[in-house]
């Protein structure tokens, strides 16, 4: 509660920084037009977005003729007011992202594109706030419904209006904004530019894009957005411009499939991806704790690979990021150590940080961060607190920082002694997130036991050539008994496609509560990054078979399935066991 008075206090005492109606006045009188992308991510401090309010879709429920703060309001978040944006300034953030559901007034599928008026007026009153107390300011298109998946529609009539509501939607809203300051930034889209081009949300017919032409289309939508904005004049023509990674993930980013837009401006462009992994700690309540040596090393590994783009010039914002609190609102267990793992990335690479935020950290009814040990973080990384340095000795502070935490994590895993896979060997186990996101169990294509719901016992095996190989996971132990039906499955072999190339899973039998159940499909096995060797057992988000799938009889293509279980007939499970033969192609 200290944290709060104290926040309030300067609130009161504050005296706002002015910026005229459309932001004309340069933040700190910086010459941001003469910045390149690199030098202006120095300058943008922490993020925070004003999640779950101007992006909340409500138009099925309230149609398209709603008032604004109807819309804003609908999924619970109070209205925004100015006191607000200035508390999140005040609590160390220098940026604010402002996620849009700009459909939520457009009457498209009658072919109307038109933003009610309203609607783009509220977004620029906010827009205003963010600008009146001084911070950068990040606006985009976000789900909006799942209007994107038009772009993957089997009808190219259907292609063509998704085609047309982008460009309608951010011609009115460049427009709109041309002459706004350099403070302001267009976001071309969340994580809709990627796989989700075939989302069924509002195309029931959606899935026809191959993964190759999602990206494509991906590279196409980037290059669109940037000659659409730049094409408008006023500072449109150079403002900074946040296209968006493919599906905003970093190892679909850094795949060369994806491209950067050409520019007819000079290093204005920025690049936007997300960070949640792993995903059962940072989003679920399934895991609640962080920390060993691998987890550390794989989070260090995955951000250096976005210097890709850095070193060409590209400034990287990871657009959201964060450990979600658990359901009654707590923080999770070493959510400070993720974060300043994390954030020391962030001053080593220059990359800028904007924290996901449904006024589950900020709480916006009370104009304070919600824990003080948190709140404390976020001030001591505030850009105030370090306006006396230069980026050198930042990322000197963070390297160091790194190593530190690396090593401390190394020797409390030594201490507690070696685990299964820390000698590099082929190890099978089975990933699993239960229906509610309750019960997890390593998920993902690096094996990390570590990463499980607390009483949950793996029945994982080193795999050392030909043979056959049982696995298993029991969820007796856990708090609940049972695991309530599932949201993803898989057979891994970490490092299966390096010790053992072309070799095939070949699943005999699945045991449900120790009882075989009838897969309704033929497994096939595949390789999403090269390393790990899977069998999906219940995965809904392969939309299309790959084609360099890998089957004991290639005649079985046309009865191959990504989702062998039914989640349908899925109650109550207690344990799952997989019994498969491993053998070479």
């Amino acid at each position: 509660m200290q944290t709060r008075t104290l926040l309030l206090l300067l609130f009161i005492v504050s005296i706002a920084v002015g910026g005229s109606a459309h932001g004309a006045s340069e933040k700190r009188d910086l010459d941001l037009q003469a910045m390149t992308a690199l030098e202006l991510t120095f300058q943008m401090g922490l993020g925070i977005n004003l999640g779950n309010t101007m992006e909340a879709y409500g138009r099925p429920h309230l149609g398209a003729g709603a008032s604004p703060t109807d819309y804003e309001t609908f999924w619970g978040q109070p209205i925004t007011t100015a006191d607000m944006i200035r508390a999140m300034k005040l609590a160390g953030f220098d940026s604010i992202r402002i996620p849009v559901a700009w459909t939520n007034t457009m009457d498209y599928e009658n072919g109307d594109y038109t933003i009610d008026q309203a609607y783009l007026e509220r977004v620029e009153e906010i827009v205003n706030y963010a600008l009146a107390a001084d911070m950068f300011v990040v606006l985009n298109d976000h789900w909006d419904g799942g209007w994107w998946g038009m772009f993957g529609s089997a009808d190219q009539e259907t292609r063509q209006r998704a085609m047309d509501l982008f460009t309608a939607m951010w011609t009115q809203v460049g427009l709109h904004f041309r002459d706004y300051s350099h403070q302001l930034i267009f976001e071309v889209a969340n994580e809709e530019l990627g796989s989700r081009l075939n989302e069924t949300s509002i195309a029931l017919d959606s899935g026809y894009l191959s993964e190759d032409a999602t990206y494509r289309v991906t590279n196409q939508l980037n290059q669109a957005f940037v000659d659409l904005i730049r094409s408008q004049g006023g500072n449109n023509a150079h403002r900074f411009l946040l296209v968006a990674g493919y599906n905003t993930d970093i190892t679909r980013t850094i795949d060369d499939r994806f491209k950067m837009p050409t520019d007819t401006a000079q290093d204005k462009l920025l690049l936007s991806v997300h960070y949640y992994t792993p995903w059962s700690y940072c989003g679920t309540d399934g895991v609640n704790r962080w920390g060993t040596e691998q987890e550390y090393q794989i989070q260090n590994q995955l951000l250096e690979k976005m210097t890709k783009f850095t070193r060409e010039g590209y400034g990287v914002i990871f657009g959201e990021y964060g450990v979600l609190p658990k359901a009654d609102g707590s923080l999770k267990n070493n959510t400070v150590d993720f974060l300043t793992n994390f954030h020391d990335n962030m001053d080593l690479y220059g990359y800028v940080p904007m924290l996901w935020d449904t006024s589950s950290f900020f709480i916006r009814r009370e104009l304070a961060i919600v824990d003080q040990d948190l709140a404390r973080f976020f001030e001591e990384r505030s850009l105030p607190r370090r306006a006396s340095l230069h980026s050198d000795p930042i990322r000197e502070q963070a390297k160091a920082s790194m190593a530190a935490a690396l090593d401390v994590a190394r020797q409390r895993d030594a201490e507690a002694g070696p685990t299964l896979g820390s000698a590099g060997e082929a190890v099978a186990w089975i990933m699993f997130d239960s229906g509610d996101y309750q019960i997890t169990y390593s998920v993902g294509d690096i094996y990390t036991p570590t990463s499980k719901t607390e009483g949950v016992i793996a029945y994982d095996v080193v795999v050392t050539g030909a043979g056959t190989y049982t696995v298993g996971l029991d969820f007796t132990q856990t708090a609940v008994g049972f695991a309530n039906s599932i949201t993803f499955s898989a057979v891994g072999i970490a490092h299966g496609e390096v010790l053992f190339p072309r070799y095939i899973i070949d699943i005999k039998k699945i045991l449900i509560n120790g009882e075989p159940y009838n897969m309704r499909g033929r497994p096939y096995t595949t390789a999403d990054d090269g390393i790990c060797t899977r069998v999906n057992l219940y995965n809904e988000w392969v939309t299309r078979i790959p084609d360099n799938i890998r089957m004991i009889n290639p005649n079985w293509r046309p009865y191959v399935s990504a989702t062998l279980l039914n989640k349908q007939n899925l109650g109550r499970i207690e344990s799952i066991e997989v019994v498969f033969d491993y053998v070479p192609k």
